[in-house]
């Protein structure tokens, strides 16, 4: 079941961007809306075990509204609004799926809301992660001070796959966290984003953190470096290659900033 669940909203992510992301792609489903209401219905009992037949409703929907502005809107709030009521787990999670999709700036608060969840949070910040909206974005700095453990290094890597410059201070005070697993995550992020002050906070980190979190870090001080150097960036990438090869890291780490040095001379 969950297996063809999945297959369904793969399809539904290819159609969104199909011919630019338009819906009304050639054979684009249309929505039916006393479907649409029955799949609503089957959203409040909802769990993996039950029957996901009714729920193709919202699928088509989903890629029928893409294409129009007013049924994007008023589906996206019909949506969102199911995140605030008493739902199971798996009908949120199935929604916050659709939202991954269709969701925009309107959304943000229903998902922020979960972000403190355990059992959610993981997949609000799937949908916030792809919302281009910088409301999501702001939504997941906000989260980050008020959770810890794995929560915290969640919102960490999510801020880092939406390459969030502007959380960079907050993620460079991460490096000193005493959880290695939120400092390691810091460093991924940190080194996805790519900026010098990022860059230049990984490499002051390296030979800091504990050494749990060491390989991260000097892994996102490289890819940091990478992004430099792909942006025309040389000088600050060459800092960053310089202070790991001179840096108290592994041999292997040097060599690789060596490598790193000669390939943009």
């Amino acid at each position: 079941m969950k297996t063809k669940r999945m297959t369904r909203l793969a399809w539904i992510a290819g159609a969104a961007h199909a011919a630019g992301g338009l819906a009304h792609a050639a054979g684009a489903p249309e929505a039916d809306a006393a479907a649409l209401d029955k799949a609503f219905e089957t959203l409040k009992t909802y769990d993996w075990g039950s029957d996901r037949g009714p729920l193709k409703a919202v699928d088509d929907a989903v890629v029928a509204a893409l294409g129009d502005a007013s049924a994007r809107k008023a589906l996206e709030a019909r949506l969102a609004a199911v995140l605030a009521t008493g739902v199971s787990r798996d009908a949120k999670d199935t929604v916050c799926r659709w939202l991954r999709i269709l969701g925009t700036a309107e959304s943000v608060p229903a998902l922020a809301a979960l972000l403190p969840d355990k059992d959610l949070s993981h997949m609000a910040r799937y949908a916030l992660e792809r919302i281009e909206a910088p409301e999501a974005a702001a939504a997941l700095r906000e989260a980050l001070p008020k959770v810890g453990g794995a929560l915290k290094a969640g919102i960490a890597g999510s801020l880092g796959a939406r390459r969030d410059a502007a959380a960079v201070p907050a993620l460079t005070g991460l490096l000193r966290d005493a959880d290695a697993a939120i400092v390691a995550a810091a460093g991924t992020a940190l080194g996805t984003i790519g900026t010098p002050e990022a860059a230049a906070a990984l490499t002051a980190a390296a030979a800091k953190v504990p050494a749990a979190a060491k390989a991260a870090v000097i892994d996102g001080a490289l890819r940091a470096a990478e992004r430099l150097a792909a942006a025309g960036k040389k000088a600050e990438a060459d800092a960053v290659y310089k202070a790991l090869q001179d840096g108290d890291v592994p041999e292997q780490v040097q060599q690789a900033a060596a490598r790193g040095i000669k390939a943009k001379t």
